[in-house]
């Protein structure tokens, strides 16, 4: 049987386990058999999760999607919801400060290109960067090269 026809088989045998586990997830505490028991309104004693083989794996099924939450998180242990607001709000100002660097160095790049360019240098430049095909990609991937359309000159008419 899979993971997802073994937690399917489980929480339908016992729905309330399943929704104490959930619970217990969402809030980030930490998942334990002892835990379980404390919230269950039938289950009183940690060992009657962990002598029931169904009810031990549907434990260590969700302590591994714990685990797993945990370390994408970066973070051991539980957060308030203040510390997880704040922390996720500190994400999100470094996340505008660097958006916003990125889009200042892409203007100032293609600035610099443009300058160059109407100099006649642009060669000279394309000439160094041909060594550096990658951080080229990238560039154009970021919009930092500027763009140019080529129009055809149209053919001179005879005299």
């Amino acid at each position: 049987m899979d993971n997802d026809n073994l937690e399917d088989a489980t929480s339908h045998s016992d729905p309330e386990m399943h929704r104490v586990l959930e619970d217990l997830l969402s809030r980030d505490e930490d998942i334990t058999a002892r835990a379980v028991a404390r919230l269950h309104p039938r289950i009183n004693a940690a060992s009657s999760i962990t002598r029931s083989v169904e009810r031990s794996r549907m434990l260590a099924k969700y302590q591994e999607r714990q685990a797993e939450f945990r370390r994408w998180r970066g973070r051991p242990g539980k957060l308030s919801g203040d510390a997880a607001a704040s922390a996720l709000a500190d994400r999100d100002v470094r996340i505008a400060e660097l958006e916003s660097q990125v889009a200042l160095l892409t203007a100032s790049h293609v600035a610099m290109i443009r300058a160059v360019g109407e100099l006649g240098g642009f060669s000279k430049w394309a000439q160094f960067y041909e060594s550096y095909s990658d951080s080229r990609d990238r560039l154009a991937q970021l919009g930092a090269l500027p763009g140019a359309e080529v129009n055809p000159i149209p053919p001179r008419k005879p005299k």
